[in-house]
């Protein structure tokens, strides 16, 4: 149980240190909108999640700590959510939809009420 949190953990530093290293060399030598490396870094991570679940579900091994849940988990939120969204599909593909339109819609709106309250 430890070493998974330690795989975690280390996993995910390296994984917010390179979403931070895109995100400063988009705006410092490409573009001045952190947007597009946010877009950039979530289908990355998105693909990077799609070609792991596609070679084969991952077995919860030390490498699925490391990279799934450390490194893609702090790297981007949107591959947690697609992984999440393929396993709901795998079963019930409508309750997959839900799913997504479901966290869009909430997400967005506890952003906008976090900002409405933080005035």
């Amino acid at each position: 149980m430890i070493s998974n949190i330690l795989f975690v953990g280390f996993g995910g530093a390296l994984g917010a240190i390179s979403r931070f290293g895109i995100n400063e060399i988009m705006e410092r030598h490409l573009i001045n909108s952190s947007s597009y490396s946010v877009l950039l870094v979530n289908v990355l991570g998105c693909f990077l999640i799609g070609l792991i679940i596609g070679t084969s579900m991952p077995e919860k091994n030390t490498m699925y700590y490391f990279f799934i849940i450390g490194f893609l988990g702090s790297f981007t939120t949107m591959s947690a959510l697609t992984y999440e969204t393929i396993e709901i599909a795998n079963t019930n593909l409508i309750h997959a939809v839900s799913y997504i339109i479901i966290t869009v819609v909430i997400t967005i709106a506890a952003t906008y009420i976090g900002t409405i309250i933080a005035k």
